[in-house]
């Protein structure tokens, strides 16, 4: 049955429609809220990006004055799309293979956006227990992906048929455990305006307190910062 599944890759470029990013204020600043901050980046620290796509968190490391940084993505459609400034960065390459290569080194901060779902629980959990010799003393792993609890998050769970493992807060820091991490941060994304945030934050509100069982947060997707044990 597995060999007549269609590989959905080979159409990813296509489907994804792939631009080179644009690194604005707005964008560094969303990335300073979400990732700088919580994860506790330095100019100083040595970046991974596993699933590093086009290059929009390269581009933002860059543009914080960072040079130690390397980014890893399976598709060589990536190549030409990557922003130049960070394109020496970027390495087509199989996660597996490039976390065996030894003269990979070691990291300071490991960041993985949109990239844990598409792998199932057993292989995420072998991804980050490979990931540990990669790591520098007080190191952090950022990780976001759909946040399964909320029905909200639907649209980007089942939008792409790559995805294979949904996650919770709940099954986030139990992946963390079993992998000898700690999860010392799992937190909602916010998007959008001023406006449609304290909507949200209203509509929110009042259904926590309507339902028995509400989920620990309502954002569509999810962050998690983790340190190994």
């Amino acid at each position: 049955m597995a060999s007549e599944i269609p590989d959905f890759y080979q159409s990813y470029a296509s489907y994804k429609r792939y631009e080179t990013p644009n690194i604005g204020r707005k964008q560094i600043a969303r990335f300073d809220t979400e990732v700088w901050g919580p994860a506790a980046f330095s100019t100083q620290c040595r970046v991974l990006e596993l699933g590093c796509g086009t290059g929009a968190f390269l581009a933002y490391l860059a543009a914080k004055g960072m040079t130690q940084m390397v980014g890893i993505d399976h598709d060589p459609a990536l190549a030409d799309v990557v922003p130049e400034n960070v394109r020496s960065a970027f390495r087509c390459a199989d996660v597996w293979t490039i976390l065996a290569d030894p003269d990979l080194g070691q990291f300071d901060r490991v960041a993985m956006f949109d990239v844990l779902e598409h792998f199932t629980a057993d292989e995420a959990l072998r991804l980050l227990q490979s990931l540990r010799p990669r790591l520098n003393p007080g190191a952090r792993l950022i990780l976001k992906v759909p946040n399964a609890a909320r029905p909200w998050a639907l649209q980007y769970q089942f939008g792409d048929l790559t995805h294979r493992t949904a996650f919770t807060p709940l099954s986030m820091r139990q992946l963390a455990d079993a992998a000898g991490y700690e999860a010392t941060h799992v937190y909602a994304q916010r998007q959008g305006s001023r406006r449609r945030m304290i909507t949200d934050a209203l509509v929110h509100r009042f259904l926590s307190w309507a339902l028995l069982t509400p989920p620990e947060f309502w954002s569509a997707n999810m962050y998690a910062v983790l340190v190994a044990k």
